[in-house]
C-alpha cells in the first residue's frame, strides 16, 4: 500500500519542518518539489568522491562521471519511453527546452503566415517563445479558447488548424487550473487535419504525476524540468523524434556541439550533442537520474491515486467554506487546486498562512492570459505532492479560517 507517512520521512526539508513548533505544511509542489534523501545524497556523493568533467577525460574519475552522467540520459528515455537516448537533450528546465525548439526548428522552418497553435491555459514560456520566433519570421499564433470549467474548448480545434499550421504546443496539465488535457485526442485530431504540424507537449505538470509514453502519443516533442520531479533545479529534459531533431540547427556553440571546428567553417556534432554545448549541469543530471529511480520506484500510478484523494479531501473541506472560490471544474484535474477569497486579497492570505507556516503560491502563476480568462487578478494555489498529507489541508483550512477572521 502507498504510505504517504513512510514517503514523507524520506524528506529531509519535511521531517526538519515537522520539528517546528507550528509545522510546515508544503502546498508548492506544482512551483517545485522537495527532494529526498536520496537525491541529495548522490549529488554529495558526487561532489565528495568522483567530482571530474564529463566526455573530454580518459581518467578514471571522468569515466567514472560520463557513465553516471549518460546513464540518466538512458533512465529518462525508458521513463518516457523514447526509441532512444539519443532522443533526450538535457538543458535546464522546460523554459529553456521549449525555447530550443522555438529558436532552433522555428528559426529554420517557419515562414511569413505560418501558424502557431497554443491554447488558453499555457503558461507564459509557452507563449512567450512562441511569440518571439512568430514576430521575427512573420508567423500568426492562434489560441484553443478555454470554457468556464477551465476545459479546453476542442469543438473549435478542427477550425484553427489548417495547412499553414507549423506548430501545435500545448500544456499536458495546467499550472493554473489544474486542467489534464486530453493529449493523445488532441495530437490524433492535429495527426489527421494538418499532418504537417509538429507537436510540442508541455509536461512540467505531469511528468511527476503521470505516466507518459512519447511514442504512443506520437508527440514530436516533450519537455519538463527536473526540479518538479523530486529533482533538483537547473536540469530539465527536451525528448525529441530524432529525425525532427537532427533537422534543427544548433542552439549555442562551443565545446562538445562540434565535429570539426576551423576558421572557415565548422561542422556539427549529431543528436543531443549538437544542443548540449559547453560543460554540462553534471550534479543536477545525476540528480534527476536518481529523481526518475526514485519515481518508478514509488510509482506513477501510485502517487496519482495518493494525490487525487488529497484533491478530492481538499476540494470537500474547501466547499464548506463559502468565502472561498475554486477556478474552474474541469473533467480531469491534476495535483493542485486555484482559489480565490471573496474580498481578500491573496497575497495578504499568502502572508498570514506563512505565519503559521503553510507554504503556498500566490499570484498570476506566470499564466496571466488564464487568470484574464476567469476574470481575477490572482489566485491562491495549493498543489500536492507524493508526501502531502490529509493535516496538510487541515491546517491550510484553518489557516484560511484565520485569514477570514482576520479580515472580518
Amino acid at each position: 500500500m502507498f504510505d504517504a507517512e513512510k514517503i514523507r520521512s524520506e524528506f529531509p526539508m519535511l521531517v526538519a519542518g515537522d520539528n517546528d513548533a507550528k509545522p510546515l505544511a508544503f502546498l508548492d509542489s506544482t512551483a517545485t518539489t522537495q527532494k529526498p534523501a536520496s537525491v541529495i545524497d548522490v549529488m554529495d556523493d558526487f561532489y565528495r568522491e568522483h567530482y571530474s568533467s564529463v566526455k573530454r577525460g580518459v581518467y578514471r574519475l571522468s569515466a567514472r562521471t560520463t557513465e553516471a552522467f549518460e546513464a540518466t540520459r538512458k533512465n529518462v528515455a525508458k521513463f518516457l519511453n523514447a526509441k532512444s537516448e539519443d532522443e533526450i537533450v538535457f538543458t535546464r528546465g522546460t523554459t529553456e527546452s521549449i525555447n530550443l525548439v522555438a529558436w532552433t526548428y522555428g528559426r529554420k522552418f517557419f515562414d511569413a503566415g505560418d501558424e502557431i497553435l497554443i491554447s488558453g491555459l499555457e503558461h507564459h514560456a509557452n507563449i512567450v517563445s512562441w511569440q518571439i520566433v512568430a514576430e521575427m519570421k512573420g508567423a500568426k499564433i492562434k489560441v484553443i479558447p478555454v470554457k468556464d470549467d477551465g476545459d479546453l474548448d476542442l469543438t473549435a480545434l478542427p477550425n484553427l488548424l489548417t495547412a499553414r499550421t507549423k506548430m501545435v504546443a500545448v500544456t499536458h496539465v495546467s499550472n493554473a487550473v489544474g486542467t489534464v488535457n486530453p493529449i493523445a485526442e488532441i495530437i490524433a485530431t492535429v495527426r489527421k487535419l494538418a499532418p504537417q504540424a509538429k507537436i510540442l507537449i508541455d509536461g512540467a505538470q505531469s511528468a511527476s504525476h503521470i505516466k507518459v509514453d512519447v511514442q504512443k502519443l506520437d508527440c514530436d516533442f516533450f519537455v519538463f524540468s527536473g526540479h518538479k520531479i523530486y529533482g533538483p533545479t537547473g536540469i530539465g529534459v527536451l525528448y525529441g523524434k530524432y529525425d525532427v531533431l537532427d533537422s534543427m540547427p544548433p542552439w549555442h556553440g562551443g565545446g562538445e556541439m562540434i565535429k570539426n571546428v576551423t576558421f572557415e567553417k565548422t561542422t556539427y556534432a549529431d543528436v543531443p550533442a549538437r544542443f548540449e554545448a559547453g560543460t554540462p549541469a553534471i550534479a543536477e543530471v545525476i540528480g534527476l537520474g536518481k529523481a526518475i529511480e526514485w519515481l518508478n520506484e514509488k510509482g506513477l500510478e501510485n502517487i496519482r491515486a495518493h494525490e487525487e484523494k488529497i484533491v478530492a479531501y481538499a476540494l470537500k473541506q474547501l466547499a464548506e467554506i463559502p468565502q472561498v472560490k475554486v477556478l474552474g471544474n474541469p473533467k480531469e484535474r491534476g495535483a493542485l487546486l486555484s482559489i480565490t477569497l471573496d474580498g481578500i486579497a491573496v497575497s495578504d492570505a499568502a502572508m498570514i498562512l506563512d505565519e503559521e507556516n503553510i507554504a503556498v503560491r500566490s499570484g498570476h502563476h506566470c499564466a496571466q492570459p488564464v487568470m484574464d480568462r476567469f476574470g481575477v487578478d490572482a489566485t491562491l494555489r495549493l498543489s500536492f505532492g507524493a508526501y502531502t498529507l490529509e493535516r496538510d489541508i487541515d491546517r491550510f483550512v484553518a489557516g484560511i479560517k484565520r485569514v477570514l477572521r482576520l479580515f472580518a
